[in-house]
């Protein structure tokens, strides 16, 4: 078991893969939950499978995998379909995730995730970390990264879910509007002052 698992989230663009990046230079070892996540729902594997049934074949593009963009326009449309992908994929990543931490045998591991809040996960942290951006700012990463309009960028910040329970339940917030310099700044503060390394 590790000696330390610190908790990472923040609603999409806010630069989380950016914080979980410098941890892992610092010497964390790092659990990305989406890359599970995608483990999980490639080809063949049950989650995928149960996608389908909920969401349609639509959802699968010609070689077998999740069309992940196809999903995406579904669930970020409408907050009920989104909560059912949620309802649907969590349990699964949670215990992947779990597994996989259990397995280090020492050191910080790191549990980077969008829902880590919402999902309960956070529960099994012993701190948790929110990373945050200014809305505008959050929109111009997504258009820059996922090649979208702003509209489908606005659309896509609007859908996350609120900030305020973030807030109330975080050990500690790092601001992400400004530079990377800036985040580098807070992060190594923040490392620095964990009670373990």
């Amino acid at each position: 078991m590790p000696d330390f698992t610190l908790g990472v989230t923040g609603n999409i663009a806010t630069g989380k893969s950016t914080v979980t990046g410098m941890l892992a230079r610092m010497g964390a070892t790092v659990i990305d939950s989406d890359l599970v996540y995608r483990e999980l729902v490639a080809p063949g594997q049950p989650v995928l499978q149960t996608l389908v049934e909920r969401f349609g074949p639509g959802i699968v593009a010609d070689d077998g995998s999740l069309n992940r963009p196809a999903l995406g326009a579904i669930v970020f449309a409408d907050p009920a379909a989104l909560a059912d992908l949620d309802r649907l994929t969590h349990p699964a990543v949670i215990a992947e995730v779990d597994r996989r931490a259990a397995e280090i045998p020492h050191g910080v591991v790191v549990l980077d995730a969008v829902k880590l809040i919402e999902s309960g996960h956070a529960d099994r942290c012993d701190a948790v970390w929110l990373i945050t951006a200014n809305p505008e700012v959050q929109v111009q990463r997504l258009m820059i990264r996922n090649k979208l309009s702003a509209m489908e960028a606005r659309r896509r910040v609007a859908a996350q879910s609120p900030l305020e329970p973030k807030l109330r339940r975080a050990d500690l917030v790092i601001d992400n509007s400004g530079t990377i310099e800036d985040l580098k700044e807070q992060v190594e503060r923040a490392w620095r002052n964990l009670p373990v390394h």
